[in-house]
């Protein structure tokens, strides 16, 4: 398997709400390969969805200190509290704002072979639970943000991801 490109701020792909996973085959099986070969080699990592390697398909990786593993077809199906805290992207490089995310969070979906899964995390683990999640629903970070840091990180992305820059 191999590390892939990570498509940055602007590529539509990112945008597009990404279609269920219907077949669990091998080609699946590379793909969730591919993501944590992709995600080992990236800077400051903790979750990389298949939209970001330009993969429209609801899938996901990620490894932090509370656990490693991936999701297919992910929905997160409960919520629990709020925490507050910087969060970055690797399709945004540089950029990180505070952003409120669920401090408990349960996700529900399928492992690789089709057999159910869930994952339930809490702090920075339900944090990347839930920026992944957004990515297979088109969602990025910078769209949960409000106020201020709303304001700030729409700027900090228009002066980095000008159109020819």
């Amino acid at each position: 398997m191999s590390a892939q490109i990570i498509r940055r701020y602007g590529d539509p792909v990112l945008r597009r709400p990404a279609p269920a996973v219907t077949v669990f085959d091998a080609a699946l099986h590379a793909l969730v390969a591919d993501l944590f070969d992709t995600l080992d080699a990236a800077p400051g990592r903790a979750g990389l969805a298949a939209p970001q390697v330009g993969v429209a398909a609801r899938v996901f990786v990620y490894a932090t200190a509370q656990g490693r593993g991936h999701v297919v077809n992910p929905q997160v199906t409960a919520r629990a509290g709020v925490q507050t805290g910087d969060e970055a992207c690797l399709s945004l490089p540089g950029l990180a704002f505070p952003t409120s995310r669920a401090q408990t969070v349960t996700v529900t979906g399928a492992d690789q072979h089709g057999d159910p899964v869930t994952v339930t995390g809490s702090g920075f683990l339900a944090r990347a639970l839930q920026h992944e999640t957004d990515h297979c629903d088109g969602v990025l970070f910078v769209d949960t943000l409000t106020g201020d840091p709303r304001r700030q990180a729409l700027r900090a992305v228009r002066a980095l991801f000008r159109p020819g820059s």
